[in-house]
């Protein structure tokens, strides 16, 4: 399968286990540090990839050490970076991620992540994919009014297409976001997404209010697993239950698994039990790439799971 994905690029900072939240004028430390490949759809990109998917990656990045960087992670990964654009105008995005255990805080400068726009993406970008993810919706501020026009030159092209929204920092949550839906085969709202974006307190209720006909809706719960709308049957399954070093990126290392199955054709709820086991196993190192599971990673997994509920029975 041919994957594109369009989106941002960034290094993360991870700060792990702090010994309290830091406060203005104070300073607190942590136990460990590193530095990684960063950003929703890169981390997304490099789970597909490693789970044997053909992937190539479209971004923008600044001309520096940072960029430099990423694009090398990409290549280390086997992703083509054919289509990332060198801007010497501007510097590559970069994360404070403030981690713990159970969550995390985090503090980016956009830099070249709020620099790409439609305009950037020539048509024949698309041309012979089968599949377009995109990510960061509300991070990539030149991107965000080219959302539905991607969307829609990708279905023209006969590409299946998916779409992460992300975190709104201003928590407005805007109504164009609904509207980019109807262009979209999957959308992948978080537990606070979907709240935002639908205005329901009762994910249920706020699965129900994004249905449209076309879009399938997967929420990703965390601890709670996920759960999703198919053919109207509510369908849920449970997180693994491992005990997370960090949890960055573990919802696009959950992404990745989901559509490796999906486009194989595999049920909604297989895809959901492969892309909850990718982000549980994504938790077992720092950085959102840091364990990113292959096939044969996410099938022992799996098998040792299914053993174990077997001998408590």
């Amino acid at each position: 399968m041919k994957i594109l994905v369009i989106g941002e690029l960034n290094v993360d900072l991870i700060l792990q286990n702090y010994q309290a939240f830091p406060e203005l004028g104070k300073e607190v430390l942590v136990e460990d540090s590193t530095l990684t490949l960063g950003s929703s759809s890169a981390i997304c990109a490099v789970g597909l990839a490693r789970l044997g998917e053909q992937v190539s990656f479209l971004g923008k990045m600044g001309c520096d050490v940072w960029g430099d960087f990423c694009c090398r992670r990409l290549r280390e990964e086997g992703i083509d970076i054919t289509r990332v654009i060198a801007d010497p105008s501007v510097k590559t995005g970069i994360t404070t991620s403030i981690t713990g255990a159970t969550d995390r805080a985090l503090v980016t400068h956009l830099g070249a992540i709020s620099e790409l726009r439609a305009s950037d993406i020539q048509a024949e970008a698309l041309r012979g994919f089968d599949h377009l993810h995109m990510a960061c919706y509300f991070m990539q501020t030149g991107l965000r009014p080219g959302f539905r026009s991607i969307f829609q030159q990708a279905k023209a092209a006969g590409m299946t297409r998916s779409f992460d929204p992300g975190f709104d920092p201003d928590e407005k949550w805007g109504p164009e976001l609904r509207e980019t839906l109807g262009s979209v085969d999957v959308f992948f709202p978080n537990e606070v997404e979907l709240r935002g974006i639908s205005g329901k307190n009762d994910l249920e209720e706020g699965l129900a209010s994004l249905q449209n006909g076309h879009t399938l809706v997967v929420a990703k719960l965390g601890r709670g697993g996920a759960m999703a709308l198919s053919q109207g049957r509510l369908v849920r399954v449970p997180a693994p239950l491992v005990e997370p070093v960090d949890t960055t990126g573990a919802g696009d290392s959950f992404n990745a698994g989901f559509l490796h199955c999906w486009l194989a054709g595999q049920s909604v709820e297989a895809a959901m039990r492969y892309g909850a086991a990718c982000g549980a196993i994504s938790t077992q190192a720092l950085g959102g790439t840091g364990c990113q599971p292959d096939e044969a990673g996410v099938e022992a997994f799996l098998q040792k799971r299914e053993m174990a509920a077997e001998a408590s029975k």
